[in-house]
């Protein structure tokens, strides 16, 4: 039987230039959708750092999104704060007339949980959060971190029934950061739930000359970056990674895409300091057809990060067959064993042996990319990630009947 559903996100479709977080949570509440449940969305009319979307209320794919607005889109883009006017006010009715089950938020430290979480717990809702990689105080502008979470931090955390971390190391995250704030966490209430990608959406890609022929990429081996131009993604390290790599590999290209936040000239100077000239491509933003056109020309992905959560960029690349180059940061580790790319520490030399060893060796990009399908179908899929979180939703609805009873 299906549950009416409650998501909780700062920016949802189609937000994109919000980053993996934004792509993850439509992906999933649109799969919860197809699975026979009844899903709202409460977000807010932010599009990006500079437009709004004016659409209020409007159904997605079966998903009902509702979409208040924020006081100020400048704060919201520029210092990554928001001000959403009546976020409490649209959840106490959502969850009143429509006879909510769960509210389910994404990330921790926004002021729509410090507007919603009270609500739910008023309305006795099971409360479940999902961070998204966004827990560790080390990345992200960590005094913000740090004093959110001294000041609002444990009232917070109280709040949730459940935390559903994407990966064993950010479960570890959490119970050390809710033990920092004296908020017992204990392991009937934390579980491990990954992203996951819609297999079919891969299945047929375009044919990648078009890709190669518009952004003059030549015949030779392609390496791809997809993801934002941001210091935490580490492109400073791959560029002259890249550099090293295809000194033996003349034709080699290193195709970077993705919104800039503040670095696209650094890199720039960057790429032309190490005398790659064209050999380096910055296409901006790419989504849609353009997305899968990227990822039908390149032979190889990489994304040397730090803080990542489970990345929906590199999840998408295997998807598609690509071999990735990861660093301990993306917290993947399912990557190696399954022989699907190689996962290497986050500096230059070993970064460019592993760009090095695949660009060169087309055989092994092929292994590897058969590897990777297998990968992804066997574990990562949104149907058996909706059936891990139903799971979830279960045990606190039991939860809370328990004790109410």
């Amino acid at each position: 039987m299906g549950m009416n559903l409650l998501h909780v996100i700062p920016y949802y479709a189609p937000a994109w230039t919000y980053g993996g977080v934004v792509r993850a949570a439509t992906d999933l509440t649109r799969a919860l959708a197809e699975a026979g449940h009844t899903v709202w969305v409460l977000t807010t009319d932010t599009l990006s750092p500079a437009a709004r979307i004016s659409v209020r209320e409007e159904i997605v794919d079966g998903v009902r999104v509702i979409r208040v607005r924020n006081a100020s889109n400048t704060l919201r883009g520029r210092l990554n704060l928001a001000s959403p006017l009546g976020m409490g006010r649209a959840a106490r009715r959502l969850i009143a007339e429509r006879g909510i089950d769960v509210v389910h938020c994404h990330e921790l430290r926004t002021v729509e949980n410090l507007a919603v979480a009270p609500v739910a717990n008023a309305l006795g809702v099971p409360l479940v959060v999902s961070p998204h990689g966004t827990l560790p105080l080390d990345t992200g502008r960590p005094a913000i971190k740090r004093g959110w979470d001294r000041l609002v931090g444990r009232g917070l955390m109280r709040r949730f029934d459940h935390v559903i971390a994407l990966t064993e190391d950010e479960a570890a995250d959490a119970r050390a950061i809710w033990a920092a704030r004296g908020v017992p966490l204990p392991d009937d209430r934390i579980s491990v739930v990954p992203n996951g990608v819609h297999l079919g959406e891969f299945a047929a890609l375009p044919p990648g000359e078009a890709f190669r022929a518009r952004w003059g990429l030549g015949a030779g081996p392609v390496a791809l970056f997809l993801g934002r131009l941001h210091a935490r993604k580490g492109l400073d390290l791959l560029i002259p990674a890249f550099a090293e790599a295809a000194r033996g590999v003349p034709d080699a290209r290193l195709v970077i895409a993705g919104p800039d936040e503040g670095m696209l000239a650094a890199l720039r100077d960057l790429a032309r300091a190490h005398d790659l000239g064209e050999r380096v491509i910055f296409t901006g933003m790419l989504d849609g057809p353009d997305k899968l056109a990227a990822l039908a020309a390149a032979d190889v992905f990489a994304l040397p990060a730090v803080g990542e959560g489970f990345s929906m960029a590199a999840l998408e690349a295997l998807a598609c067959g690509l071999p990735v180059v990861l660093t301990p940061g993306c917290h993947f580790p399912e990557v190696e064993p399954a022989g699907a790319g190689l996962v290497v520490e986050r500096a230059v030399e070993p970064l460019s042996e592993a760009l090095r060893a695949l660009l060169t060796d087309a055989p092994r990009r092929a292994s590897m990319g058969q590897s990777a399908r297998e990968l992804v179908g066997a574990r990562f899929t949104w149907p058996q990630v909706v059936a891990r979180l139903e799971s979830v939703y279960d045990r606190v609805l039991s939860r809370q009947k328990g004790a109410s009873q």
